[in-house]
């Protein structure tokens, strides 16, 4: 698999899909927001006892932040020529590939739902302000399902679509690619705890390593969509 990782070709490795300083733009705003988001966390008081925020403003906001970013790569590879489906992959073409990439995705989460749990064991959660952001009533849910579709396609997009090529045609190898998008993935999420980050850390590998290995994004969008939704709303419905 290591060696795998390691061989795509020399042209690709070699072709920048964006400007450096594009990248190293991207990332700062990426390092810069996930440390003040960290400050604030570990600032953040137990919001027992505590009125309830009102979470749609921030919903929206983080929607339009999704789809602002994905104008920000945008912007940077039409400078090289390319388009937004270079990095997402090729279409659906038939019914078999979309049912295909839907039992690709059922897959992963099952593995992905051992892996958090066994995760969940050795690292203590320590977010006690993300809980009372999630969605209660029908806007809110609704809501919250369209940020989790924004976070599904948008995200992908900006790691395992952008940065995982990025990196992969600055270091030559697909191995240090997939791990440093996933690492600047976490980061990017230290606004939800260090117990999140690593799991977002690991979130992230195992989602690289699914777009390297179907050379599409599809999969991994629908997943991150589906994960978002379940852990932030059917997961506390079910109680499972």
């Amino acid at each position: 698999m290591l060696e795998s990782l390691n061989s795509a070709s020399a042209a690709k490795r070699g072709e920048l899909i964006a400007p450096v300083r594009h990248t190293v733009l991207l990332v700062s705003i990426f390092i810069a927001g996930g440390i003040v988001g960290a400050i604030f966390q570990g600032h953040a008081q137990s919001p027992s006892g505590e009125q309830r925020p009102n979470v749609v403003p921030l919903y929206l906001s983080l929607i339009a932040v999704e789809w602002l970013l994905v104008y920000g790569i945008w912007a940077g590879i039409r400078t090289r020529g390319l388009r937004l489906t270079d990095l997402i992959g090729q279409r659906w073409t038939r019914g078999k590939g979309v049912l295909i990439d839907l039992a690709i995705a059922l897959m992963v989460w099952i593995l992905w739902l051992g892996i958090q749990l066994g995760v969940s064991r050795v690292v203590p959660g320590n977010s006690k302000s993300v809980s009372v952001l999630l969605p209660q009533g029908g806007l809110e849910v609704v809501l919250w399902i369209g940020t989790s579709l924004s976070a599904g396609f948008c995200e992908e997009v900006a790691f395992r679509g952008y940065f995982q090529k990025q990196f992969e045609a600055l270091t030559g190898s697909s191995l240090w690619a997939i791990l440093l998008q996933a690492v600047l993935f976490g980061v990017a999420h230290g606004y939800e705890g260090l117990s999140a980050v690593i799991m977002i850390v690991l979130f992230g590998l195992l989602f690289g390593i699914l777009a390297f290995w179907r050379k599409n994004l599809r999969p991994g969008m629908i997943l991150h969509a589906w994960s978002d939704i379940y852990g932030g709303y059917l997961f506390q419905f079910l109680r499972w």
